[in-house]
């Protein structure tokens, strides 16, 4: 089997899947680049007969660097196909991830297409317009059954505060008639006259020693 044969099929065969054929890609990859080591040694061992015997044995050395050119140009056609293979590796990638997406949104689509097969927008509306009604009827009748019964939903506000004010001024007029008159609080006067304290007559403070003294020298 040829080259392209491996990495291709047969001519006339059924055309690989875009998996096989990266498949196929990838071990030609890996070929390859065994490939492209090998020669690298290759001309590394010819590089080193040429300066083995650089000045001893010319013909050699001469040899040698011919055969390490030859190894270059196939390592150089080498990393050609091996860039090759890659970028059509990666386009292969590339179209089966396109592929596999357009796939699954197409599926997404038939089931969406599925989906509403049963269902038409003016119905839908028609369908909104009575959920809306119906949640609006709810709402009044909530409404309604919060409301006290029978109780407080006749009686006017403002009779109700006019008798309010009523039953105050008739409070304070009640305050206002318990005020009696007034009562004299002042104390009453004794009827016994009041008697003077006595007197009480200030006691002199003297020296004893010195007066007597005094009054014996005065007499």
């Amino acid at each position: 089997m040829s080259f392209f044969e491996k990495v291709f099929g047969k001519k006339g065969g059924k055309a690989p899947t875009p998996q096989e054929a990266i498949q196929r890609l990838r071990e030609t990859e890996e070929m390859l680049q065994k490939k492209s080591d090998f020669l690298e040694k290759k001309i590394e061992q010819e590089l080193g007969i040429a300066r083995k015997n650089g000045t001893k044995n010319k013909r050699a050395a001469l040899q040698a660097l011919k055969r390490k050119k030859r190894y270059e140009k196939q390592l150089q056609q080498i990393d050609g196909t091996l860039s090759t293979i890659e970028f059509q590796r990666e386009a292969l990638e590339n179209a089966s991830t396109n592929t596999e997406v357009l796939r699954v949104m197409g599926d997404a689509a038939k089931a969406l297409k599925s989906a509403h097969k049963n269902m038409n927008v003016d119905d839908i509306h028609n369908l909104m317009d009575d959920v809306a009604e119906q949640q609006e009827i709810a709402n009044e009748i909530s409404d309604a059954i919060s409301q006290p019964v029978g109780f407080g939903q006749d009686v006017d506000e403002d009779d109700l505060l006019e008798e309010l004010e009523a039953l105050e001024q008739e409070a304070l007029d009640e305050q206002l008639t318990d005020i009696g008159p007034a009562v004299d609080k002042l104390p009453n006067v004794p009827k016994s006259v009041p008697v003077a304290a006595p007197r009480v007559k200030p006691t002199a403070v003297t020296d004893d020693d010195d007066m007597k003294e005094l009054e014996a020298w005065a007499s």
